[in-house]
């Protein structure tokens, strides 16, 4: 996040003389409950080093009216999410970047409509970051080379404790509420997974061809086992009381209950039951503020200012309501209605899919 940032204001800066440029903090709520933050590249001196966002993020927080109302107040003419709002001296064309996932590229795109209907000279940008990989139609969102990099240390350390004990689960739970791409991608890179549960796959403990009797031939046959589990896989097997189905976050998500604590003592308790006898212990590991909270590695910091830049030359170029993003390795300009309709899941039908299964030898829980 602080590498586009930074970027964004340096190419503003440097590329095109301006000299107003103001951030806004705590996400989509920044607009109009905080006051905008002044921002300059020597202050941003070292931000590309720095994980996390130094403008602060939060969930919620998208009133429409409100936010469109301060881009007009403020008289703004760049914003970007996360939030950054960078201001450009001109009474002809305003412009506002908006960093984020696919939920802020559909508010981004009702953002852009809004702003169309009133008429202003605004130009509305979305720039695409999850980690989680989410956003469509593009090849990759910013920050998944890190996400991926930061998970295989953990399903490294998962494979060493399984591998250091008698009859041992090393198990990690990483993001990705819709999606495993994160799962998928340090799946593949580790070679130390013997299986991994995403959402795009069903899949179910006990009975032939499940999990339960899956890892009991290879705790058989090797003394251990690494499982990765995305945090929106199995939600649908987790018991949960009437409120907690009920239960929404600030974006309006549903709330999910954890599925490695809970596989976790799921694990434990088919052990108990089935080996009563026998040495069995699970390592669960949950790296998931570390991944979140890394600076970006070399090719991300790459990718981030590619992006930056590619959105500055863009609007500048008198563009709007547009994702700047790679298709097919090849850096394009997409209608914002476009990706905010658009889903990036991990396809388990095609031949990437057979990679992991070749990797890890896993059954595909395909009940008969």
């Amino acid at each position: 996040m602080n590498t586009v940032i930074k970027e964004l204001v340096v190419g503003l800066w440097e590329l095109y003389g301006v000299r107003q440029i103001y951030g806004i903090q705590a996400g989509y709520r920044g607009f109009y409950s905080r006051e905008p933050v002044q921002l300059s590249p020597k202050m941003m001196h070292g931000w590309h080093k720095r994980g996390g966002t130094v403008l602060e993020t939060s969930r919620g927080g998208f009133d429409l009216n409100k936010i469109v109302d301060a881009i007009q107040h403020h008289g703004f003419n760049q914003e970007s999410w996360y939030p950054l709002v960078l201001e450009l001296c001109s009474e002809i064309l305003g412009q506002v970047y908006i960093i984020g996932g696919d939920g802020t590229m559909r508010g981004a795109l009702e953002i852009f409509n809004e702003i169309q209907q009133r008429k202003l000279h605004v130009g509305v940008v979305g720039i695409p970051k999850t980690v989680d990989n989410d956003v469509g139609i593009i090849d990759r969102s910013f920050g998944l080379q890190t996400a991926v990099e930061m998970a295989q240390q953990a399903i490294s350390a998962a494979h060493v404790e399984a591998e250091s004990a008698v009859n041992a689960i090393g198990l990690v739970k990483l993001m990705g509420r819709s999606t495993g791409q994160i799962a998928f991608h340090a799946t593949l890179s580790s070679r130390d997974v013997d299986c991994c549960l995403i959402p795009e796959t069903e899949f179910y403990l006990e009975g032939k061809g499940g999990l339960f009797e899956f890892l009991e031939d290879r705790l058989k046959e090797n003394g251990h086992a690494v499982v990765v589990v995305t945090e929106g896989a199995g939600q649908d097997m987790i018991p949960r009381t009437d409120a907690q189905k009920e239960e929404r976050d600030e974006s309006g998500n549903s709330v999910f209950l954890d599925v490695g604590s809970w596989m976790k003592s799921e694990l434990k308790k088919w052990w108990d039951r089935d080996h009563p006898d026998e040495l069995f212990t699970v390592k669960y590991i949950d790296p998931t503020h570390m991944i979140r909270a890394v600076p970006a590695n070399a090719t991300d910091n790459l990718y981030c200012t590619l992006l930056a830049h590619s959105s500055v030359h863009g609007v500048m170029a008198g563009y709007t309501g547009f994702v700047c993003g790679p298709i097919n390795g090849n850096y394009a300009y997409i209608p914002l209605e476009e990706v905010a309709q658009a889903k990036h899941e991990v396809n388990t039908r095609d031949h990437k899919w057979t990679w992991v299964r070749s990797v890890t030898n896993q059954p595909d829980f395909g009940k008969s």
